[in-house]
């Protein structure tokens, strides 16, 4: 039975702080296949990774303001238990070709600085988002960086939503998966990526339906969960 790839929920989250260059350093030391960061635009247009919309209250240096009205010499002022905000483009230097990158565009915009990025990139990378026209219009900015759109719930009709949104990959809530949207996803020579998998139980589960991808913020625990038993099944 094939076995879903890992993908480092906002690098190793479990391990370090998420979305920090030492969460995506220890992504890669565990063996991750891929790993999951959000974006979000400056106010001059540079392109830097952090889940919220502003830095969080114990940050230093931080104004409160969200990241869209800050320019990235603010940003590069702010700590968060110690570390940095990173630009994608440091994280994409970092990790260079040996996983893949999945960026979730955050914030009105952000599609329009981001998408370039990854363009160029020389590793294999993707793009996804809740907001399926900034996955649309992704698809216009660099058509060649594969898409995918973000839902948490159960779509009536996933392959017409697919389509509209000019994606390939669906990127389904755990608690919506199982076999008939794994099967009518396959049907379109689409794949998914479940979210936030941390369950070994879950890991497994999903295995045993043939879903493609699953994303983790405990990259260890989903690689034990999907090691073979002497008899060749997963434990």
């Amino acid at each position: 039975m094939p076995t879903p790839t890992i993908i480092a929920h906002r690098g190793a989250s479990r391990e370090a702080l998420e979305n920090t260059l030492a969460a995506f350093e220890r992504a890669l030391a565990l063996g991750a296949d891929g790993i999951e960061l959000d974006v979000h635009s400056t106010s001059d247009g540079h392109v830097v990774v952090h889940h919220d919309p502003a830095p969080p209250p114990r940050a230093t240096s931080a104004s409160g303001q969200p990241f869209r009205e800050l320019p990235l010499s603010a940003v590069r002022l702010v700590r968060i238990d110690g570390h940095a905000i990173p630009t994608l483009s440091e994280v994409l230097e970092l990790v260079g070709d040996r996983l893949t990158v999945y960026c979730e565009l955050k914030g009105a915009g952000v599609v329009e600085s981001a998408a370039p990025l990854l363009a160029a990139h020389r590793g294999p990378c993707a793009m996804h988002a809740f907001d399926h026209r900034a996955v649309r219009r992704a698809a216009e900015l660099a058509p060649d960086v594969p898409r995918g759109i973000l839902v948490a719930n159960r779509l009536v009709d996933t392959t017409h939503a697919l389509a509209a949104a000019r994606a390939g990959t669906l990127w389904p809530h755990r608690e919506y998966v199982d076999a008939d949207l794994v099967r009518e996803v396959h049907a379109t020579g689409g794949t998914l990526v479940v979210w936030t998998v941390n369950d070994p139980a879950d890991v497994r589960r999903l295995a045993s339906m043939q879903v493609d991808c699953v994303c983790t913020d405990d990259v260890a625990g989903a690689r034990a969960a999907l090691v073979p038993t002497i008899e060749g099944h997963i434990a």
